[in-house]
């Protein structure tokens, strides 16, 4: 068996592999922000006090996170359309299913951010006559946004390794056009190995960024 890379060409590239990775790098954005903030209102819910919210949104949470990705990814893609009598298409499926399950994650990464802002300035807002929700949202959630910002991208930069799982449900995706250009061309091998080397060199560069991000945010602090 022989490895041989050139096959490889920008018409390959263009006509395969783009139109995956604009769909993967879609899905990540939508998915990070709907996620956010989904998963904001669910950290807020656990931190009211008030038990009709805060268990809920607690099942909610820990539901989500005690299942795999790709089991929630083939439920919601098998049982919606059965439920509603038509199909949503495997794009859907993939943007609804990511923004609800990775709202659980950020959801307790906004939780710690919300919790370690001092008590202080919450009880200066309560001074100044702020309301509960004029102080969350003029003093608590700017600061704790900032605090956990590295630790949101990073889960943005895993949430772009997990789009590869949306595979399963015939997505076109990016690992999905490295396949079918393995395909056309007889090289799946150096197919699946061009696409680990892309998904690691985006990741490890994401990586590296949200790193130099938190050093300039730990010099501000």
């Amino acid at each position: 068996m022989s490895i041989d890379f050139s096959f490889y060409n920008w018409d390959l590239i263009s006509n395969f592999v783009l139109k995956g990775l604009y769909f993967s790098l879609v899905l990540t954005v939508v998915a990070t922000i709907g996620g956010v903030l989904f998963g904001t209102v669910l950290a807020l819910m656990r931190l009211s006090g008030k038990q009709w919210l805060v268990v809920p949104a607690t099942i909610y949470v820990n539901g989500m996170r005690s299942i795999p990705l790709v089991m929630v990814i083939l439920w919601f893609f098998l049982l919606v359309p059965a439920i509603i009598g038509k199909p949503i298409g495997a794009e859907m499926s993939a943007v609804i299913t990511f923004i609800a399950f990775e709202a659980a994650y950020f959801s307790e990464i906004m939780r710690a951010g919300i919790q370690s802002i001092p008590k202080g300035q919450v009880h200066a807002g309560q001074a100044l006559g702020m309301t509960y929700g004029q102080n969350m949202k003029l003093v608590v959630l700017p600061q704790a946004f900032r605090n956990m910002l590295p630790v949101l991208l990073t889960q943005t930069i895993i949430l772009f390794q997990d789009t590869s799982l949306v595979y399963a449900i015939g997505a076109y995706d990016m690992l999905k056009g490295f396949e079918v250009a393995g395909k056309n061309f007889g090289r799946p091998i150096e197919a699946y190995l061009a696409a680990a080397v892309l998904y690691f060199a985006m990741c490890f560069a994401l990586s590296w960024m949200v790193k130099r991000l938190h050093q300039k945010i730990a010099i501000i602090r």
